[in-house]
């Protein structure tokens, strides 16, 4: 789209150019220019003003260095494009005095500063088209990575050798560009995605002394970031993302080529593919880089029509909906609907479906894979026609909005002068004729973008139910005794409460104080409403659960829009809040969770464990990496979501007790492991590396050890996590970053960071909350231990009851090779041979204790009697009979035989131990059996008694038979157990 900037200037809009001339001639006069000022000539200050408009950051860097107007117009540089391989040319000149690394970084910032002027003048100006705008954006990144690198590698080379293949040929990096790199289409602040590459491994030759090709190129990788990326006096050159490449922030920095090949083909996964449609080799190695594309060009583009594509992109469809509905992104032109990801998204759509036949796909930039859209008649020429206006026209105001002050924003100003700003800049007399084309190009782009590879059930006819007669009752307001026979007509069998819930919710604060349009929503919902609680099983609980919601999102009445377009969602909240009291407050607390019924197929299909892992990863790579608060909601609505999709299939009957607790383990896995790896980032951002004991750097040396039913595999609702950190680094080496840290202090700080993620109370409330007090002396002991010190203390100082609970530790999250380093101690610490008869007298006084202090009056101090009655209550888990007494003869056995049957230690989940000691003809077949249903039978209660908001107490003459037989083998097993 063509735009052309208004002739006159608002008089807010020429008091700021007023400002900025004023203090660009004082800047110039001190400088002893203002005689030279005629040479700028009367272009050059005509432009000037116009540019001064729209961008705070070109002010700031002439006043700053006044010699750079005279630069600029030299060589008709604003007037004209680049040359093919001018800006190498002129990057290579600047760089020449560069004699430090120091130097290196303040000629790279200069030059970037300059050309950042050059290019936002043009743009403003229209002297360049958008796509050439973004062209010159990434030529100056390609130019800066490569001669960066370049004098990088030279310099290093001189003293640690050239790295070189098994056959002695030198090897370079290959830098992979990603994203608007990638594709030639970075805006005026983007970030860079890197991916850092390497053809093989091999060692350096013809330095002091060898170093492996990975950690040559490691340090080249590093030192190049920071090259771009640290912030000095004179600014930055590029931020630099490297989260894109293999396990994300906890891999490598670089891999060989094999290594990549092998990932992506054994690991890579759908959002990975779509991200390696736009890598490009941006700087090193250009051959060798052309040969690493290739390889990965099958995991990228199928031979075939891939199905499989669809399905994962209509995912990341629902994800993109789901994340414009819950962040409030109206004014985002990137992420907001009808922004320029959903341009990008229908195109790498197509891509990814049908870029292995049809090869004039497999392209990187946006515009040109849109014709191709159009010619192969994959879209019509019109759809086309209107996202590519749209594309150049939000492309436009992104930069618009970015060359104000330089910053990376794609949010619409909300104060006059900056609207005053973009409108000017974009053409427009006034904010509001802007903002009626912005909405005209992003609704089109949002219909075009809802039709792409839609859901065909969207499609399907819903039935719809006769909501007229509730129109009536909610809008009409008639007299109590006329509403309450409606109601009762209706199915309502307490028509009076009914009623009084209706007429609070009218007359609530909240209610009141809604705006128009919002009210609006609320009397088109609420018929809707009571029309479907009437078709629950119960009306009365269907309603009285789901009315705390209603008024809760009140004032926030997309969540009723949403219910009130997705019937289905609206059927799934009434299901799910009449079956559990605990799941309506949830929902009622965080209703942003309300987008998981969206999908009743994903809903009641709880992903396994690595499309967990992935989910949560996909969502928090989108994140700036410095975004903690972000990162933090991101985790919580991740652990909220998938809480519900178990709580419904639960409900539903399609998942079984024990996949439940996995289910929830899983997730727990899924969300320590990334809060490990970015609590470690940050660590290793403020402070550096740690040491290990050979002086090498710890590559997350450090495990999150889960114990309980954690650690057991046996999660259920709103459980806390027990949790032991164990690291294996070097306590006194300092870490090797600019503001060090004992190597104690470091992992104690991670520790303490770990737990500030998993137990702050956000918007969203806390992940979970965290039971450190079994790691060695409890309280009083050390937060995160080392694998030596944890193995001295349990070998030397544990008591027996922290043995018993060592039977269900296992490594949750962190490094697999310390994991298997715990699990080897474990099993050294639980398999000693032991005196059985002191064992069963430390186990027995220990449950002694437990039954004292947490039991109920019933079988207080001692067993039950023969009869349970109903008049007493039976504590599922503490009271004889129940599931402690399992779990200690279990974990007794253990500790007794394990010496002898190693292969008790296999497992850390009581089903599966008892299985073993079947196994191993330790205990009688039924009676396992008998254990086995016993504790199914009273986890399953428990569970649902939480899905009920109420303790895990059952009547005492429930679960009679199995108590009987528990307490037969408790006293088998355990023989003093009868003078307890």
């Amino acid at each position: 789209m063509s735009l052309s900037l208004p002739l006159t200037l608002p008089a807010s809009l020429q008091r700021l150019v007023d400002h900025h001339l004023a203090q660009w001639r004082l800047a110039v006069q001190q400088a002893g220019l203002a005689s030279s000022l005629p040479q700028l000539g009367d272009t050059f200050m005509s432009e000037l003003q116009q540019v001064l408009v729209g961008s705070d950051f070109v002010a700031e860097q002439l006043r700053r260095d006044p010699h750079m107007a005279w630069r600029l117009v030299e060589g008709e540089r604003l007037r004209r494009s680049l040359a093919p391989g001018e800006m190498a040319e002129l990057l290579a000149e600047a760089l020449a005095p560069a004699t430090t690394e120091d130097e290196l970084a303040r000629l790279l910032r200069r030059f970037r500063q300059q050309h950042q002027v050059r290019i936002i003048w043009r743009d403003l100006l229209r002297h360049a088209a958008t796509m050439e705008t973004t062209q010159d954006l990434s030529d100056m990144a390609d130019v800066c990575l490569e001669q960066g690198y370049r004098w990088l590698y030279r310099h290093m080379s001189e003293g640690l050798g050239t790295p070189c293949d098994h056959a002695g040929e030198p090897q370079h990096l290959v830098v992979l560009g990603m994203g608007k790199l990638g594709a030639h289409e970075l805006n005026l602040s983007s970030d860079i995605d890197l991916i850092f590459a390497y053809p093989s491994s091999g060692e350096t030759q013809g330095g002091r002394r060898s170093l492996s090709n990975q950690e040559f190129f490691t340090r080249v990788g590093q030192r190049l970031i920071k090259l771009l990326d640290e912030v000095t006096v004179d600014g930055f050159v590029f931020r630099v993302d490297m989260r894109l490449r293999p396990y994300g922030d906890s891999g490598a920095l670089v891999f060989s080529f094999n290594a990549l090949e092998q990932y992506y083909q054994s690991q890579g996964r759908d959002w990975e593919r779509y991200a390696m449609i736009k890598a490009r080799v941006v700087a090193g190695d250009q051959q060798a880089g052309a040969e690493l594309l290739s390889m990965l060009k099958p995991f990228v583009y199928r031979r075939y029509l891939d199905f499989a594509a669809i399905e994962a992109l209509r995912n990341l469809k629902q994800m993109i909906q789901r994340e414009v509905q819950r962040k409030g992104l109206e004014d985002n032109v990137k992420l907001g609907a009808g922004g320029i990801r959903e341009v990008e998204f229908i195109g790498q759509a197509f891509q990814l479906i049908h870029g292995g036949r049809d090869r004039s796909l497999q392209q990187r930039p946006i515009l040109p894979v849109l014709d191709v859209l159009a010619t192969n008649v994959y879209l019509p020429d019109a759809a086309v026609d209107e996202l590519k206006g749209a594309y150049l026209f939000l492309r436009d105001t992104e930069h618009a909005l970015q060359a104000i002050d330089d910053r990376q924003t794609q949010m619409l100003p909300i104060d006059a002068l900056g609207q005053a700003r973009v409108a000017w800049v974009m053409g427009f007399d006034s904010w509001a004729d802007y903002r009626t084309q912005l909405d005209l190009q992003r609704s089109k782009v949002a219909q075009h973008f809802a039709g792409v590879i839609a859901d065909p059930d969207e499609d399907e006819d819903q039935p719809q139910l006769d909501y007229e007669e509730w129109m009536l009752l909610w809008n009409d307001l008639p007299e109590a005794e006329q509403a309450q026979q409606q109601l009762a007509e209706g199915g309502f069998q307490d028509p009076v409460r009914a009623w009084e819930l209706l007429r609070n919710l009218m007359g609530s604060a909240r209610v009141r104080a809604m705006q128009r349009m919002s009210r609006e929503r609320l009397d088109i919902f609420m018929p809707r409403l009571l029309g479907m609680a009437c078709e629950q099983e119960d009306p009365d609980l269907a309603l009285e659960r789901v009315m705390p919601l209603v008024e809760a999102v009140a004032r926030r009445s997309a969540y009723l829009l949403l219910l009130t377009e997705n019937p289905g969602a609206l059927h799934e909240l009434l299901v799910l809040c009449s079956a559990s009291p605990l799941i309506a407050e949830q929902i009622t607390r965080y209703p942003v969770v309300l987008d998981e019924l969206l999908n009743s197929g994903r809903l009641y299909r709880p992903p396994e464990i690595a499309e967990l892992v992935d989910e949560l990863r996909q969502e928090l790579v989108r994140i700036p990496e410095d975004d903690l608060e972000q990162q933090m909601e991101v985790l919580r609505y991740f652990k909220r979501a998938h809480v519900l999709r178990v709580v419904a299939s639960e409900i539903a009957g399609s998942l079984p007790l024990m996949k439940v607790s996995d289910y929830l383990t899983w997730t727990a896995e899924a969300i320590l492991q990334q809060v490990l790896e970015l609590a470690w980032s940050d660590m290793v951002r403020r402070h550096g590396v740690p040491r290990r004991h050979d002086g090498s750097p710890c590559e997350l040396d450090f495990t999150i050890v889960g114990y309980g039913k954690v650690g057991g595999i046996e999660l259920s609702h709103g459980s806390d996590l027990d949790l032991v950190f164990i690291h294996d680094g070097d306590t006194d080496a300092e870490t090797d970053g600019a503001r060090p840290l004992d190597g104690g202090r470091f992992y104690t700080r991670l520790g303490q960071r770990i737990i500030h993620i998993l137990t702050a109370q956000t918007t969203s409330g806390a992940l979970y909350d965290v039971d450190m007090r079994l790691r060695p002396s409890g309280d009083a002991g050390l937060l995160v231990t080392s694998l030596d010190a944890f193995a001295r203390y349990q070998r030397e100082q544990a008591w027996t009851w922290e043995h018993q609970a060592l039977v269900r530790a296992r490594p949750l999250a962190g490094c697999p090779r310390l994991g298997e380093k715990f699990i080897r101690l474990r099993a050294d610490v639980l398999g000693q041979e032991r005196e059985e008869a002191k064992l069963r007298q430390d186990v027995l006084s220990m449950r002694q204790k437990m039954r004292n202090n947490l039991a109920t009056q019933a079988t207080h101090g001692g067993f039950a009697p023969a009869a349970f009655s109903a008049e007493t209550l039976f504590d599922l888990k503490q009271d004889a009979g129940g599931i402690v007494d399992i779990e200690f003869m279990v974990q007794y056995a253990v500790l007794a035989w394990s010496c002898r049957y190693p292969e008790l230690l296999r497992f850390t989940d009581n089903i599966r131990i008892l299985d073993g000691l079947r196994d191993a003809g330790l205990i009688a077949g039924e009676d396992v059996q008998r254990l086995q249903e016993a504790y199914k039978a009273y986890r399953a209660a428990a569970h649902r008694l939480a899905l009920q908001k109420q303790p895990g107490k059952t009547p005492g003459d429930q679960f009679h038979d199995y108590r009987h037989d528990i307490i037969r083998l408790w006293r088998q097993w355990l023989p003093e157990a009868a003078d307890a």
